[in-house]
């Protein structure tokens, strides 16, 4: 299948367009270190970040690595994480990712993609977001809902998958700006681009939005 990408913009140029408008950072989740981090991220789905950061100091408090969080029980897990949703799944998931790390990588968050992805319930996502926050290891591009959701309206891509949308996006720009393009989407799409009332007039990229031109022409012919 060939590349569905439809840009109107380079994912340069939407860096260079947003970049002044939000804060630098690599991920707005608390963290110490990469297994900190690779937890907060799990933690995250289906959830919001400010959420997940009241609910993991008292996590990492008690179980600040993959030793003692492998040794945790289900119960004590699930208390802490309640408020993060889902958490009868998510108190299961770090453990047994806890665990993996124990078994198979001696207690240190692995480093590639490949070895991220066959932890439990993680995916490409969350690996990327732990190689580039956590390893300064660029490998790819982060594609949340957010993410997904405004490069589409944008025009930057027209697939289906998430997948599909990355590497999209990874052929549209340099690689060095990849960390970066992934927080602005993200930030972008809380902030202004929302999935259900997007905020176009106040949107520096809707002159060249594919989306808020559809908009306009449903306007001119109503």
């Amino acid at each position: 299948m060939g590349s569905e990408v439809a840009s109107t913009m380079t994912g340069k140029e939407v860096v260079m367009a947003l970049d002044k408008l939000y804060q630098r950072v690599n991920t707005p989740l608390s963290h110490s270190d990469p297994f900190q981090l690779l937890i907060a991220t799990i933690l995250s789905a289906q959830s919001t970040d400010a959420q997940i950061n009241k609910v993991t100091p008292s996590l990492f408090q008690k179980f600040p690595d993959a030793s003692s969080m492998s040794r945790a029980s289900i119960k004590e897990l699930e208390k802490i994480v309640k408020s993060s949703g889902f958490y009868h799944v998510k108190a299961r998931r770090i453990r047994d990712v806890a665990r993996k790390i124990m078994k198979e990588f001696k207690g240190s968050v692995p480093k590639t993609i490949e070895d991220l992805c066959s932890l439990p319930g993680v995916g490409r996502k969350t690996a990327n977001i732990v190689l580039s926050a956590g390893f300064n290891k660029i490998e790819g591009i982060a594609v949340d809902t957010h993410v997904f959701r405004v490069s589409r309206r944008i025009g930057m891509t027209q697939a289906k998958t998430p997948e599909k949308v990355e590497l999209d996006l990874m052929k549209i720009t340099p690689r060095k700006y990849w960390p970066r393009l992934t927080m602005l989407l993200i930030f972008h799409g809380r902030a202004i681009c929302s999935a259900r009332r997007p905020s176009c007039e106040k949107c520096v990229l809707s002159l060249r939005c594919l989306y808020y031109e559809e908009l306009r022409k449903i306007d001119s012919n109503s």
